[in-house]
């Protein structure tokens, strides 16, 4: 599993003109599966991400987590997350999870986050979104359960 986590002062996505998501200040998660991922990969990767101490503090440090702050999250997926690039202009996504799957695992996500926090929005799976934000810092990170020890 793949996220890209942006801190964000507001974010939106939407679908068909509609505004299908929209948050203030927290994150937003572009959420990409793989094949082989699991509920456990994704339980662990939300834990991770909720408890992350990004948000400064009173002395300027990233010190506070998204629960210290009263944040909120919008998660959007994008199976863009694993293009292949190496050849060609063209990029591959043969990693990318299968649709059933790579939509499970999106809904898992989403519920998973409600158990940190209060507000969670999200965009609509496999839908053409616009998604627009205002990019916190910018504080911008990539998280790969690939990379994680915790897994």
């Amino acid at each position: 599993m793949r996220v890209v986590l942006q801190r964000v002062s507001e974010a939106k996505v939407q679908v068909d003109g509609e505004t299908a998501g929209e948050i203030g200040k927290g994150f937003l998660l572009l959420v990409g599966a793989e094949e082989g991922d699991t509920r456990q990969i994704a339980d662990k990767m939300v834990d991770k991400i909720c408890k992350l101490r990004i948000f400064q503090d009173g002395n300027g440090k990233t010190n506070l987590s998204l629960a210290d702050v009263g944040g909120e999250i919008l998660v959007v997926s994008q199976f863009t997350l694993y293009a292949d690039c190496r050849k060609g202009n063209r990029p591959s996504f043969i990693r990318a999870g299968a649709p059933d799957m790579a939509n499970s695992l999106y809904e898992h996500v989403i519920e998973r986050c409600r158990l940190y926090v209060e507000k969670v929005e999200h965009g609509v799976f496999g839908a053409d979104m616009k998604v627009s934000l205002i990019n916190d810092g910018p504080f911008t990170l990539v998280l790969d359960s690939q990379e994680m020890k915790f897994l």
